[in-house]
């Protein structure tokens, strides 16, 4: 451990480590310095002759077997251990004897005086004599038991390196050994900081060779621990020893390992300190394993508190942004149906930029994504200029600008449904391990995410079920009121003409159809009480009912009353209203100029308003001509123009159009309205559903705001349509001042008290029906 400014070089005292060792006796401070190297280290370090007796041991392989160097000098391997044990121990030794080379991990199971059983990791080499003849064996016995131990171990081992003298030439080659074989990083430093030894394993981690760094100082302390590295220098130097001091390191390509350092001072003969011996161990694959493993733990107990998919979302991007160190993360869901990909949740340091992501969409099979999607494998590009599947439209509409992504892909059991993105990583590259965290976490959240998936189409489901389920209640009663008019209307015709007959010709045969005719409308009469009872779960009060129905119907019961002895006879009458209400009987298609048809037809249109302040703007262009009814089209202009008038306040505006649309003539109605909520706007046109209770239209004549005509106008046209081959689609803004149902409009711009001017009005909301017809070219007419 070391800090400071880099000076020049300067030769070490002494022979150098690195260099051939000189004929003449090394110095004493070589010796104490390699001793220490030796005899400093937690682990055990044996020779062995070929018979397996113990030559030579330090003092930690005594620690680790935990016997005097008495028991253990000159005797066996094979009476540290069981039989099963000393076998694998023998055949290992034997196979290394005939092939040479060396061996790392052999494990060993000794057994301690006192009975307990350690587990060793044991290395070996053969040693060679003069003669190039094998005399033994040399390695490193580490317990892997006990860590904590092993550490202790190794903090004694330093303290007596420090008194301990070794003085022969075979000691000091028996130690550089030593550390040349040690898997982990040391280092040795003068007293200026500067190297004067490495050892291969340091240069196998950092990258530098030791001919690169001689008598220089390691550049590889980053600027943000230079302050914590002086501090634990100086700690060093006050205790003479560190242990476990935690830090980081940057290698000569500029990775950033996390590092635990052990050093110690060594001294020379006279007893002042000499230089620094430091050992390094690369933990960063640990802390990193055990950070991911915390982090899906964590996300594993999390991910379910999450119930909406949106919710559950979120939390996993900004997971993937922390654990990778990135810019952004985000999901991106596959739409099976249009065969492209949205990003249904993204998370990036700048929050426009996720906004606006989340309203792109794009092919399945472009980008990065796409070829995740194409194969089921993890992408990683790490430079998306040289890359041929990225896809720069997405940065084109989000003006983001991507340098690297990650993608992997969201796997179920059955089907592939996503894909899991990081992007811009911020500290270097994206890696291999990247590339494991980010598939784990994919594989973790993948089914979770469809199953939010699910219970979000079913919550839609639901809500879509209990909306047909008031559509159909209302439906119900807007029969029933329609039923109540026409039938209270015949019950008192039907009185009449009977005290008109009975003047006439007093009990004649007329007098048991009359009673029939009563019969059957009773009938009918008392299952319409029933359904509204059900419907609106109270009793009906007869009296009332009728009261209020006889008060809204008087004219037309007096104009019946007139016709009832005319030329025409009532059930002509009736059918007559019926064929209206749903077509001709023989209605047939014809060739109609639809904008010639439409200019006239308004004319006539236009008159059944005047009491109204609604403005009528019609734009016709030329179109081709349509093959459909003319009195079918006449009743589809009419109620739609009548809808459109009765759902506009006066002040407003209702704009008719016809024009040639790229799939044939269209006609458009469109009004500046309430407009219809987003509920009602999928019931209305299928549904036979009306915007507005009965009984608040029930009152109002014809085109009078909130009127809502009668219901059979909107189930009559669908019935068109299906039977003469064109199309109704409907757009429609609910006015944001009444958002709801219940919410109601003062039926006149200029009364409204959220308005300023009531040209605002316009700006509110509104809805606009397109019919769309088809080419006229081969008419198949078809009786109505």
């Amino acid at each position: 451990m070391a800090s400071g400014t880099p000076r020049k070089a300067r030769p070490a005292s002494g022979a150098h480590p690195a260099a051939a060792p000189p004929r003449k006796r090394p110095s004493r401070i070589y010796e104490e310095r390699y001793r220490v190297l030796v005899e400093d280290v937690a682990d055990g370090f044996y020779e062995v002759d070929l018979r397996g007796n113990f030559k030579f041991f330090n003092d930690a392989l005594c620690r680790i077997f935990g016997r005097p160097r008495q028991a253990i000098l000159g005797r066996n391997y094979a009476q540290f251990m069981d039989a099963e044990n000393a076998r694998i121990a023998y055949d290992a030794f034997n196979r290394l004897f005939r092939e040479g080379g060396s061996v790392a991990d052999m494990i060993w199971r000794i057994i301690r005086p006192d009975s307990a059983e350690r587990v060793l990791e044991i290395s070996a080499k053969p040693i060679t004599g003069a003669n190039g003849r094998k005399t033994g064996f040399r390695g490193i016995a580490r317990d892997i038991t006990d860590k904590h131990l092993a550490q202790k171990a190794l903090e004694d081992s330093q303290a007596c390196a420090l008194e301990l003298s070794e003085t022969s030439r075979r000691a000091e080659q028996r130690y550089r050994a030593f550390l040349n074989f040690l898997p982990d990083p040391v280092f040795v430093f003068n007293l200026d900081s500067t190297v004067s030894y490495l050892n291969p394993a340091f240069e196998k981690v950092f990258g530098w060779s030791f001919e690169e760094l001689q008598g220089k100082i390691i550049p590889f302390v980053p600027d943000a621990c230079k302050a914590e590295t002086r501090e634990g220098l100086a700690r060093l130097y006050r205790e003479k020893v560190i242990h476990n001091f935690e830090t980081r390191r940057l290698t000569k390509d500029g990775r950033l390992l996390d590092i635990v350092i052990d050093g110690a001072i060594f001294y020379d003969e006279s007893g002042r300190p000499a230089g620094q011996v430091i050992t390094l161990r690369d933990v960063t694959q640990e802390k990193r394993t055990a950070r991911i493993n915390q982090a899906l733990y964590r996300i594993s107990q999390a991910l379910y508190q999450f119930r909406t998919l949106d919710a559950r979302l979120e939390f996993i991007t900004r997971e993937v942004r922390q654990l990778l160190e990135v810019e952004g993360a985000s999901v991106i869901l596959l739409d099976e149906e249009q065969k492209e990909f949205f990003f249904r949740e993204s998370v990036f340091d700048n929050q426009d930029t996720g906004q606006r992501m989340k309203e792109i969409r794009f092919p399945a099979d472009k980008g990065i994504a796409g070829e995740v999607y194409r194969t089921g494998r993890p992408l990683m590009v790490n430079d998306t200029s040289q890359d041929p599947f990225f896809f720069a439209q997405v940065d084109e509409k989000s003006g983001y600008r991507t340098r690297s992504v990650l993608d992997v892909p969201l796997m179920t059991q059955k089907r592939m449904i996503g894909v899991l993105c990081g992007v811009n990583k911020k500290d270097g590259p994206f890696t291999e391990s990247d590339q494991t965290l980010l598939s784990a976490l994919a594989n973790l959240v993948s089914l979770p995410i469809e199953n939010a998936a699910i219970n979000e189409a079913l919550e839609r489901s639901l809500q879509a079920v209990k909306s047909l389920n008031r559509a159909k209640d209302r439906v119900i009663h807007h029969l029933s009121h329609e039923l109540k008019t026409p039938l209270s209307v015949l019950s008192a015709s039907l009185n009449l003409l009977a005290k008109q007959l009975s003047a006439f010709d007093p009990g004649g045969r007329w007098g048991i159809t009359i009673e029939r005719a009563r019969r059957n409308l009773q009938r009918v009469l008392d299952m319409q009480y029933q359904i509204e009872d059900l419907l609106q779960e109270k009793d009906v009060v007869p009296h009332r009912m009728l009261s209020a129905l006889l008060d809204q119907c008087a004219d037309e019961l007096e104009a019946l009353a007139a016709e009832a002895f005319g030329e025409e006879s009532l059930t002509e009458q009736l059918r007559r209203r019926i064929d209206w209400l749903f077509g001709p009987r023989e209605a047939r298609p014809e060739k109609i100029d639809l904008t010639r048809f439409t200019e006239e037809y308004l004319k006539i249109v236009r008159q059944q308003f005047p009491h109204r302040r609604v403005g009528l703007d019609v734009r016709l262009e030329d179109a081709p001509p349509v093959w459909v009814p003319a009195e079918v089209l006449s009743k589809v202009i009419e109620g739609l123009i009548r809808n459109a008038v009765e759902n506009t306040p006066d002040g407003g505006e209702v704009r008719v159009s016809v024009r040639a649309g790229s799939a044939g003539p269209e006609l458009e109605i469109e009004d500046t309205g309430t407009g219809i909520t987003p509920e009602n706007q999928r019931l209305i046109i299928g549904n036979f559903f009306t915007a507005y209770e009965p009984l608040q239209y029930s009152t109002r004549s014809p085109y009078d705001f909130k009127a809502g005509g009668k219901g059979f106008d909107l189930l009559r046209m669908q019935m068109f349509a299906e039977r003469y081959g064109f199309k109704i689609r409907m757009n429609s803004t609910r006015c944001r001042f009444i958002p709801t149902d219940r919410d109601e409009c003062p039926g006149d711009t200029g009364e409204c008290a959220h308005l300023q001017r009531p040209e605002q009005c316009r700006e509110t909301g509104g809805t606009a029906v397109t019919v769309q017809f088809g080419a006229a070219a081969s008419p198949s007419p078809e009786p109505a």
